[in-house]
């Protein structure tokens, strides 16, 4: 009998527990069925709105349990759960966009430390250029080598912090966000100018063969006047101009190519026979060619065209002069088409910029106005014929709770508006 007491027992237990979750059942719904029944006496839009608010109820006293079902449309979360967000990393992620913002995309007082990286590069460069002249070697060299030093600390110091800011970034975020910022071309020409500099500021003014000849490294100074523009807007600009003008561009270099193939040809065959005397000195004089192989004209119409002229080379004959003047007149032209073209086109874009400007400016209070006017379309008293639903909304929402009193009492309001 003790085991059948004992299963018995458990039955009286679980019955009890059958009986809670049965009773649990139907409170809920009772509950469920006087919400409809107050929402049936309703119109369709107030409906709507005791239905959203009702929803929204819900999802505050809910909860929140792992796995449920009340996730957001667009959220990753569920909607009754908030994140909590500390204060110190609050403080991070908006230092970080500072200076982010004023590394990456520098306004306002960003500016000025721009500007001072500038011409801290620009000392640099002439003070390189400087080493070059023999009486000034020494003393250029020593402030040389002290602007460096301090040039690889602020370089260095900005590098660190840049990757350390790029956290800001969601693509950037984690040491492989970091190592992804890290491979940009700019950042790697950080990195490789940083390098170079190093051992340039370490050997200083020594005399030794292999300082001398590292020298030659202070010039990759010139590579720092890159870093300017970070966000590369002056090339894109460029680039923009070029792609929109491209076949006009391919046409004026065609043309100008195959004039100067024609004319290069025409003068080496009137002038390849010709020899000129060049005085060594007093006793010997050699016979030369000015157009020995066609490579020579070919120098010669290039740097004719393009109008650079050194002189080293010139038709000797009144039939190449003749073939020279007019090739000219013809291939001129077209070898300064492109730069008519390339600085109309980057006026163009220019403008195009400016216009853009001026539109996002004026786009959002566009967008307030109308969406104002809207508003006061829509909730017109004047017209009987326009329904404005958000302002039921506003009513039922006012409200403390879903009582039928309340809802008949709307529902009645509003039957008597209409």
């Amino acid at each position: 009998m003790g085991p059948i007491r004992a299963r018995d027992g458990g039955g009286i237990g679980g019955g009890g527990a059958e009986e809670e979750k049965a009773a649990r059942d139907s409170s809920g719904t009772r509950r469920k069925s006087a919400l409809a029944g107050e929402l049936e006496a309703c119109a369709g839009h107030e409906k709507d709105g005791a239905l959203l608010l009702a929803g929204a109820g819900a999802g505050r006293v809910a909860d929140f349990k792992r796995g449920s079902q009340n996730i957001g449309l667009l959220a990753k979360t569920p909607l009754g759960y908030t994140r909590p967000v500390k204060r110190n990393n609050a403080r991070k992620r908006r230092i970080q966009n500072l200076i982010y913002d004023a590394l990456e995309r520098p306004r306002g007082w960003a500016l000025l430390y721009h500007a001072f990286v500038f011409l801290i590069v620009l000392a640099c460069l002439i003070l390189a250029i400087l080493t070059t002249f023999k009486e000034y070697e020494d003393d250029s060299g020593h402030w040389l080598v002290v602007l460096e030093t301090f040039t690889i600390f602020i370089f260095g110091s900005e590098f660190v912090l840049r990757i350390w800011a790029a956290g800001c970034c969601c693509r950037y975020k984690g040491w492989r966000g970091r190592l992804k910022f890290a491979r940009k071309p700019l950042c790697i020409l950080d990195i490789f100018v940083l390098i170079a500099s190093v051992p340039v500021v370490a050997l200083g003014n020594q005399g030794n063969v292999l300082a001398t000849s590292l020298r030659s490294l202070r010039f990759l100074q010139i590579l720092r006047m890159l870093r300017m523009d970070r966000r590369g807007g002056t090339w894109k600009l460029l680039g923009s101009a070029i792609y929109a003008h491209s076949k006009e561009l391919i046409t004026a270099w065609y043309i100008g190519f195959l004039s100067l193939i024609l004319a290069s040809f025409l003068v080496y065959l009137v002038e390849k026979d010709v020899e000129t005397t060049d005085v060594l000195d007093r006793d010997n004089v050699t016979p030369t060619q000015d157009f020995d192989t066609y490579a020579d004209a070919l120098w010669w119409g290039l740097i004719t065209l393009t109008t650079i002229g050194y002189g080293d080379k010139t038709p000797k004959t009144w039939a190449g002069r003749l073939l020279a003047g007019t090739f000219a007149l013809i291939g001129v032209s077209f070898f300064a088409l492109p730069a008519g073209i390339l600085g109309s086109g980057l006026a163009l874009k220019v403008q195009e910029q400016h216009r853009q400007k001026h539109f996002e400016k004026r786009r959002h209070p566009a967008a307030g106005l109308i969406q104002a006017a809207w508003r006061y379309y829509a909730t017109n008293p004047v017209r009987e014929d326009l329904i404005a639903t958000w302002r039921f909304y506003e009513t039922v929402i006012s409200l403390p709770c879903f009582s039928s009193f309340c809802m008949q009492s709307i529902c009645r309001s509003t039957r008597s508006l209409e």
